[in-house]
């Protein structure tokens, strides 16, 4: 369980700075410091709660978990930001199928 949930942050950090970038190209680089790092964080808090999880024997489940949760996840931080970063919100799910399909792929566990 434990490499699980340290691949999964590894990913959700990986993954949150390519989402600082998207976000700061399409504010032409006027984004908060605030905003960045929260959006940053948003996506370490999501590798966390998918790395939590156990791991399903079926790759289809997995995938459909791991957008559910991008979803619950990303939630809070579209939430925060009035529902105007709908991009980062739709990313968020994006991103959790992509956590769950590293996992199942290349972290080896239980099955």
């Amino acid at each position: 369980m434990t490499k699980r949930i340290v691949h999964a942050l590894i990913a959700g950090a990986v993954l949150g700075v390519i989402c600082v970038v998207g976000a700061s190209v399409r504010s032409g680089f006027t984004a908060s410091p605030d905003f960045v790092f929260s959006l940053w964080y948003n996506r370490v808090i999501m590798g966390l709660v998918i790395g939590a999880f156990w791991p399903l024997s079926q790759r289809k489940n997995a995938l459909l978990r791991g957008a559910v949760l991008g979803l619950l996840v990303s939630f809070a931080f579209y939430s925060s930001t009035g529902f105007e970063d709908a991009v980062s919100f739709i990313a968020g799910i994006v991103y959790g199928v992509l956590i769950e399909a590293y996992l199942f792929l290349y972290v080896k566990q239980d099955r």
